[in-house]
């Protein structure tokens, strides 16, 4: 039974869920051996699929999850590159031969092969920032290793992922090697519901990209799975008195305000050297100031919509508890329907939400720092750990961001909201565990086997 193509805003219920898992048991055991080959070539065809359907999949991305004109073409553009990377580590992703000469104890056994297999089905939950590429990082790798994925798609932006499921239909048809519709599924059950997939040991593998609470209380729940969580941030920058400033100033706006800061990496938190405050703080504003902000159908948009009301709400309550507490509103801070203004504040007290929560939105603040290791502070005063920025040209200061800063990666000389889709990615603390990026997900989602030969004499 083929459950690729089912009415999931429709009647989903748990048989369905159980009978989708057991259709995702049997198409892996077909796939799992399908040739290195077959599985590039598949991978190919859907990058190639995602740019012929790129009008369709860009009205889903904005009509549902209101991303921006501009914003979704990147993000079509980012889950065409990601299925392109799998395709090509596909044929590199083998294991290691290992010398066992090394010690007179094991001399006299062949050199062990030690092999990645697919440790098998994969649930992939995915939120609704971004439909289409957050769950390429979760199936392109799937896909990659030889494994099935079922995917529950975010509830506000499923359309996503049904295209991505018709694309990979039809890419089967042409294969060399016969290819199961069930490797890959779109269901979206109540959280209830799913709870069954939960609980069937069959499902080797979640990945769930969210909030950080719905993520830990998942992994509390998937004790004996292996569990990849990609969760949130407050992402900070730090900003020092050798940096580029203009530079700085540009990539910061760009890092908090684009897509209205519904991005786990949005720059929330800027900790500027005292000495360049007032230069930065005001090239800062001037190119806030340049972002059009309005509807995502237009193409120069760069602010739209935030998702819902209630997000709306959280946001703007967030920046009024800022300010009842003392801090400085620079720019912004109004709100029309879902749209907010980009809104800057300046000296947020380290015991507000603005400071210490993931504010989601289109909110950044500015607090200054008279030494590095303050900064280095100031960043680390957090739950979360996911990445960081720092713009200066100081070799030492680079060492130390790097060894010091907790969080899953350090940019230099650009914002936190740099990400490359081949290099890991993934956070410390709260923020989650495991990476993406997808040879690192490949790993995730597979196991080691070992093979040791004892040589004949």
């Amino acid at each position: 039974m083929n459950f690729a193509a089912s009415k999931w805003h429709e009647s989903i219920n748990k048989e369905v869920v159980l009978k989708s898992i057991e259709a995702s048991c049997i198409a892996f055991e077909s796939f799992k051996n399908v040739s290195r080959a077959t599985r590039s070539e598949l991978l190919n065809k859907i990058a190639l699929g995602i740019e012929l359907k790129r009008n369709e999949l860009r009205d889903a991305l904005i009509s549902e999850a209101k991303k921006p004109y501009l914003l979704s073409d990147i993000e079509i553009n980012r889950a065409i590159n990601t299925f392109k990377i799998a395709s090509e580590e596909v044929k590199r992703f083998g294991g290691d031969v290992i010398p066992m000469d090394t010690d007179y104890s094991s001399k006299d056994y062949h050199p062990a092969i030690s092999q990645w297999f697919p440790r098998g089905p994969v649930l992939a939950i995915a939120p609704y920032n971004f439909p289409l590429n957050l769950v390429a990082h979760k199936v392109a790798p799937a896909l990659a290793v030889g494994a099935s994925v079922i995917i529950k798609p975010p509830p506000q932006a499923p359309k996503a992922s049904e295209i991505l499921t018709q694309i990979f239909q039809a890419a089967i048809r042409d294969l060399k090697e016969s290819v199961d519709v069930n490797v890959i599924q779109v269901i979206s059950p109540t959280n209830e519901d799913l709870s069954i997939a939960f609980d069937d040991a069959r499902i080797t593998t979640l990945s769930f990209t969210g909030s950080d609470s719905v993520g830990w209380y998942l992994k509390s729940k998937n004790i004996k799975k292996k569990v990849i969580l990609e969760l949130g941030g407050n992402a900070a920058v730090v900003i020092c008195n050798d940096a580029d400033l203009k530079r700085a100033a540009l990539r910061c706006a760009i890092g908090a305000f684009a897509y209205a800061g519904q991005v786990c990496i949005s720059v929330q938190r800027i900790f500027v050297e005292e000495a360049v405050m007032p230069q930065f703080t005001e090239l800062f504003i001037e190119e806030v100031k340049k972002l059009k902000v309005g509807d995502a159908n237009l193409k120069d948009v760069v602010v739209g919509p935030v998702i819902n009301l209630s997000a709306c709400t959280k946001i703007m309550t967030y920046i009024d508890e800022a300010i009842t507490s003392g801090a400085k509103l620079i720019y912004g801070g109004k709100n029309t329907d879902l749209l907010i203004e980009p809104t800057v504040l300046l000296n947020v007290k380290n015991n507000q939400k603005l400071f210490r929560e993931e504010v989601f939105g289109p909110v950044a603040f500015i607090n200054t720092f008279k030494t590095f290791d303050e900064a280095i502070n100031m960043v680390n005063d957090s739950r979360f750990g996911l990445q960081a920025g720092v713009f200066t040209n100081n070799q030492k200061l680079v060492d130390l961001a790097f060894n010091k800063i907790q969080t899953g990666a350090v940019i230099i000389n650009d914002t936190p909201t740099f990400r490359a889709d081949h290099a890991p990615y993934g956070g410390i603390k709260e923020s989650g565990e495991g990476r993406e990026g997808v040879r690192y997900t490949m790993e995730e989602y597979s196991e080691r086997k070992t093979l040791i030969r004892w040589r004949e004499q």
